[in-house]
């Protein structure tokens, strides 16, 4: 809703994986025979002096209470910020060890870790790493025998989630269920979880931008970006590459186009900002203008999939912006919409969903039939009564997307806490304000939910603005949040119904089925982690994946138990974790 001024600072990308095994190929201590270990050592992204790397070991020995890895750097690299481990470091020697609720890895079973770094130079992956004072070598083929030099291969970033061990199966009585889902029940189907360009200003890089919408490690899987159009169309070239970049790289992205204003020569008060109304005299010349942005971004391969009539119709400020009535905008998509072409109409991005600004088009049959969508933002929509179902938008079957929400009252004023991933208030507010609306949007059978800047101190990825103390391009604390839903829930998907158990009451949880998975979201806001709490679905489990944000975990894995049809994971306190299950 407030305009923003954005640092725009390139970030290079690079990846690099290695991967070593042992499987009693060593001498060990008597009564340790059954020791061996993987370790996956990821850099999925780089920038100037800096990198993140994920940490995935494999215990391929008998289980585990707990763990130490350790290894050496070869180019004077130093951690500086870690994730889901207590980390040391001595020179070039680093002991990772296991916090209080991932020290049991089971046979097969994984666990992982994240950190950031600073680097000088070659930034060489590490060679060597032990378990518990095990060596984790290894090579291409399986061997017997000597242990053999571990094979080390260096690959551009993942595209796709990294591969997870099958979950630990068992094969005893069922358990009674804590959470048990019922896909006979049908809600909406998702169109997806995403966040802004910027509006005005630079564009995301390419590296910034596959780090926002891949599916690799440290990469946050959004579905929507939205973008602006500008009134003036030599402008409209500024986001090309980075739509491309996302339309490409992405998986079912969706572009969402929004207009702050018409040109201002179309207004009665003959200026972009503080509001002003668009002329019907030129009703068809604006519907044109539209219809020529989504034209051109066709002409330049970015497909256009949504495109709203005007961005908070009932907000006029001093910077770009534009006032409609909802009479005005039902007039408009009656008469024009239908010149608009290749795409699908939005109406009309209201600051709270006001119905005012959407009823009037939902209830004329020639302004409904010419669009798509419903948008509304989120400012004041919860105070208002209006963070539920839309029945009206229900009753004609017009999805409704949240587009835009922007919070970060935590620092007062700012200062850098929002570079410091163990902050508590940014945590607080991340999980009881911006993920706890997510939860209730899709509850409120919405099928779309957009941040605002996707860039920001505040939100997904750093700027690099030293006053807020985030560097440019690497994943914050609240994206990583948010992709438990971007990431995992997928467009297509569809929200089905559950039931919970007395022990799991705390648990604020959604489920989805699509593309032969059943998909959980569960937020945990209470200061208690559920432990061995049981899900039930109606079919076996084959695989089953646990991954956990918290104020000391960023999207890690966590251990599954399958049974069946069902899967016992624990919940962390304060908290938020996704659960697929492939069925």
């Amino acid at each position: 809703m407030r305009r923003r001024r954005v640092a725009g600072v390139a970030a290079a990308a690079a990846g690099a994986v290695l991967v070593a095994s042992a499987a009693a190929v060593v001498a060990l201590p008597a009564g340790a025979a059954g020791a061996g270990c993987s370790v996956n050592y990821a850099v999925s992204s780089a920038w100037p002096g800096g990198f993140g790397a994920n940490v995935t070991i494999t215990n391929l020995g008998d289980p585990l209470t707990s763990w130490t890895l350790t290894w050496s750097f070869g180019g004077g690299e130093t951690v500086t910020q870690y994730w889901n481990t207590t980390l040391t470091q001595s020179g070039s020697a680093v002991t990772a060890k296991n916090v209080s609720y991932n020290g049991a890895i089971p046979t097969n079973g994984t666990t992982s870790f994240g950190f950031n770094g600073s680097s000088t130079g070659s930034n060489p992956v590490p060679t060597a790493f032990a378990l518990n004072g095990v060596a984790c070598t290894g090579s291409t083929v399986p061997t017997s025998g000597a242990p053999t030099t571990a094979a080390l291969t260096t690959a551009a970033p993942l595209t796709t989630a990294a591969p997870t061990s099958a979950p630990r199966t068992t094969s005893g009585p069922t358990a009674t269920p804590d959470i048990t889902v019922n896909p006979a029940s049908r809600y909406q189907v998702v169109d997806g979880f995403g966040a802004a360009v910027a509006i005005w200003g630079g564009a995301w890089s390419t590296a910034e931008t596959q780090t926002l919408v891949g599916m690799g490690p440290n990469q946050l899987g959004l579905s929507i970006v939205r973008t602006g159009i500008s009134p003036v169309s030599s402008e409209w070239g500024t986001q090309v590459s980075a739509l491309k970049t996302a339309k490409s790289y992405g998986s079912n992205v969706k572009i969402l186009a929004s207009p702050w204003t018409a040109p201002a020569a179309w207004k009665t008060n003959n200026s972009r900002i503080n509001g002003g109304k668009l002329k019907t005299d030129y009703y068809d010349d604006y519907a044109n203008h539209l219809n020529s942005y989504v034209q051109y971004m066709r002409n330049q391969g970015v497909t256009i999939d949504v495109t709203s009539v005007q961005n908070e119709p009932d907000w006029h400020p001093d910077y770009d912006s534009m006032d409609w009535s909802g009479t005005e905008l039902q007039n408009f998509v009656c008469s024009q919409g239908a010149k608009v072409l290749n795409t699908k109409l939005m109406v009309a991005e209201a600051v709270n969903l006001n119905y005012n600004f959407t009823d009037p088009t939902l209830n004329n049959s020639c302004a409904r039939n010419n669009i798509g969508y419903i948008g509304g933002h989120l400012y004041g929509t919860e105070s208002a009564g209006r963070l539920k179902p839309y029945t009206l938008a229900d009753q004609y079957n017009k999805p409704v997307w949240m587009t835009e929400w922007n919070l970060h009252a935590a620092d007062g004023n700012g200062s850098n806490i929002w570079g410091n991933p163990g902050n508590q208030t940014v945590w607080n507010e991340t999980l009881d304000d911006i993920m706890r609306t997510v939860h209730k949007s899709m509850e409120s059978n919405w099928t779309a939910y957009v941040w605002w800047y996707g860039k920001r101190y505040y939100s997904f990825i750093g700027d690099g603005e030293a006053a807020y103390g985030t560097t440019a391009g690497a994943p914050l604390k609240r994206g990583y949040a948010f992709s438990q839903y971007a990431k995992y829930v997928r467009p297509g998907d569809q929200r089905v119904a559950l039931s919970k158990s007395s022990k799991a009451s705390p648990l604020e949880i959604t489920a989805y089925q699509g593309n032969g998975k059943i998909t959980l979201v569960v937020l945990n806001r209470s200061t208690s982690a559920v432990n061995n709490a049981v899900v039930q679905v109606p079919q076996n489990v084959t695989r089953a994946e646990h991954y956990l944000t918290s104020i000391s975990a960023n999207a890690a894995s966590q251990p599954v138990t399958v049974n069946g049809g069902q899967a016992t994971i624990s919940v962390a306190a304060r908290s938020i974790s996704t659960i697929v299950l492939t069925l």
